[in-house]
């Protein structure tokens, strides 16, 4: 079975409609370079998912203007990222 491109995954689920552009440049910006990423943009994060957020990620890191970075190391960056957005909007104490 031949697995689906990126480009696939990211039209077929919607992916680029479902977080607004201060958070998709928030996450990138934590993921591709340094900072951190707000509350906000943790909860349109997760609702985003996991299978698009992997997708956007493994083809920015596609794109020839991103190909000196170490891709190891960007995918383990949006794993932690995924998961402190995760372990944050689970936590009881958000509740307002």
């Amino acid at each position: 079975m031949a697995t689906k491109g990126n480009d696939q995954i990211i039209k077929e689920n919607n992916c680029e409609s479902k977080m607004g552009l201060p958070c998709v440049l928030e996450a990138f910006t934590s993921i591709f370079n340094t900072g951190s990423i707000s509350n906000k943009c943790c909860g349109e994060l997760v609702v985003l998912g996991k299978v698009c957020h992997s997708a956007l990620v493994k083809r920015t890191l596609e794109n020839p203007l991103f190909k000196d970075l170490n891709p190891g190391k960007i995918i383990a960056k949006s794993i932690q990222t995924w998961n402190n957005c995760l372990a944050l909007i689970d936590s009881p104490s958000l509740s307002t």
